[in-house]
Parts: structure tokens; C-alpha cells; sequence
């Protein structure tokens, strides 16, 4: 793994799978709020999925690829880790990203050896035109400008690495700074959100909890199973909150 598209092809082996099969990689974690003079406090736990599939994207160069995605996760009651449909009496809206789909062209992957194990390590700060603008949503949007900064972090064995399989073992991380979701209606109060989660990739989407598959399959049963064309935008929370309650 010297050069950027050795790297990326590790690193893509490790997200997903150069045969093109479906991985879904499964987290579970927490939410904490902060603001200034307040305590930080765990509001929510936090439980997701998102199938993905690997294909080559020569658009991207002779080693570039399109991960296509779609995510679902859920925000839990911090105590007893139900799946909330209410939170001081406000609709919870779930999280249900269709499509999540990335780019990728060789890049150096920032990489720590950790002995027996390779952590590649992507740290995405974000900062666009929100697509609530506070004229509109005023209870909904924290500012006109959309800020945050996802932390990811994905583990994989050495020695998996060395060998040839099309995909390999692999735990993550995930740490996000957000503002209040839009559903939280805290318009434009100072602070925010921390999301802490971990997760791992699984043998198939049947190992996911069977609560949360029970879940999915009653909602959304189609973020089962992972895209099998690109499409575009990419939704987000703020998008989907938008779709659901669309200016007047």
C-alpha cells in the first residue's frame, strides 16, 4: 500500500467489495447534546445500517470507483434502546438516506499502523448553502449555512489485507458534530449534537438485529438491499425533512 490507488483499493476492500457484492456495515452508539451553560447530555441512542455496493467508475480514472449506498438509521430511547417515535411530543423523523453514493479516484488514505491492524481514517468537515434556510423554517434550521464534521475510522487486519480476497473483516467508527436536527424544532438556540457510534461489517444483511430488520422491512423495505444504478442528489436529513414538509 504505497501509492494512492494501492491504498484506495485497500481501503475499498475494507468498505466494501471488488466484486460488486452487497456489504452492509451495522453501528450503534448515542447522540449528546451540548450548548453553552448546559451539561452535556446523552438525548438519544443511535442504530444503523447502509448496504453498499462497489462498482468501477472509469469517469474517475483507470482506478476509480462509485460506492452506491442507501442508509437508514434510528434515533432510541437512551435508556431502554426502543426506537423512538415521539420525543417531548414531537414526531421523531428518522433517518432514511436513498441514495448515499460517493465518488472515489486515488487518493493518499490516511492510514495508522496499528500493529496486527491498518485504520484508514476519513475526516469530512461540511459546510453548504442549507437546504432549510432560516426565512422558511424558522423553528427548523439552526442557520443558513449547513456546518458539520463527520470522523470516520475503519479497521482491518494486516494480514487480511496481504491476502486477495475481494473483501475483508472490518470494524469502524463514526463521530459526527451537527446542529439540532431539524425536527428537534430548536431553531436557531446555540449548540448541537455529538454522535458517537461503532459498528462492523457484517457476513450479510440477515445479521442485522432483527428488531431493526422487523423495522426496515415495515417502513422502507427497499434499504435491504443496496442500489444497483448511481442516481444523485444524495438525500440527507435535511433534505428528507424538506421532501416531508416542503415550503409554502
Amino acid at each position: 500500500m504505497t501509492t494512492p490507488a494501492e491504498l484506495l483499493r485497500a481501503f475499498a476492500r475494507t468498505r466494501a467489495s471488488l466484486d460488486g457484492e452487497q456489504v452492509t456495515y451495522w453501528w450503534s452508539g448515542d447522540v449528546y447534546s451540548w450548548a453553552p451553560d448546559e451539561p452535556y447530555q446523552r438525548v438519544f441512542g443511535f442504530e444503523g445500517l447502509n448496504a453498499a455496493r462497489l462498482v468501477e467508475d472509469p469517469g474517475q480514472g483507470p482506478d476509480g470507483y462509485r460506492l452506491l449506498t442507501r442508509e437508514a438509521a434510528f434515533y432510541l430511547d437512551p435508556v431502554t434502546r426502543e426506537i423512538l417515535e415521539t420525543w417531548q411530543d414531537l414526531p421523531v423523523v428518522h433517518v432514511w438516506n436513498d441514495p448515499a453514493n460517493q465518488k472515489w479516484r486515488p487518493f493518499p488514505v490516511p492510514t495508522t499502523d496499528l500493529g496486527g491492524q491498518v485504520c484508514f481514517s476519513l475526516e469530512i468537515p461540511l459546510s453548504y448553502p442549507s437546504p432549510l434556510p432560516v426565512a422558511q423554517y424558522p423553528l427548523h434550521s439552526a442557520g443558513d449555512t449547513y456546518r458539520a464534521l463527520e470522523l470516520f475510522q475503519f479497521f482491518a487486519d494486516r494480514a487480511d489485507l496481504a491476502g486477495h480476497a475481494p473483501s475483508v473483516p472490518a470494524t469502524m467508527s463514526w463521530s459526527r458534530m451537527s446542529p439540532w436536527l431539524p425536527w428537534m424544532a430548536r431553531g436557531q438556540r446555540p449548540g448541537g449534537l455529538a454522535f458517537h457510534c461503532r459498528g462492523r461489517k457484517l457476513g450479510s444483511y440477515a445479521e442485522v438485529p432483527e428488531r431493526t430488520r422487523a423495522y426496515v422491512a415495515d417502513r422502507h423495505p427497499e434499504f435491504a438491499r443496496a442500489p444497483e444504478t448511481w442516481s444523485e442528489p444524495n438525500e440527507t436529513s435535511w433534505t428528507y425533512f424538506r421532501r416531508l414538509d416542503p415550503p409554502v
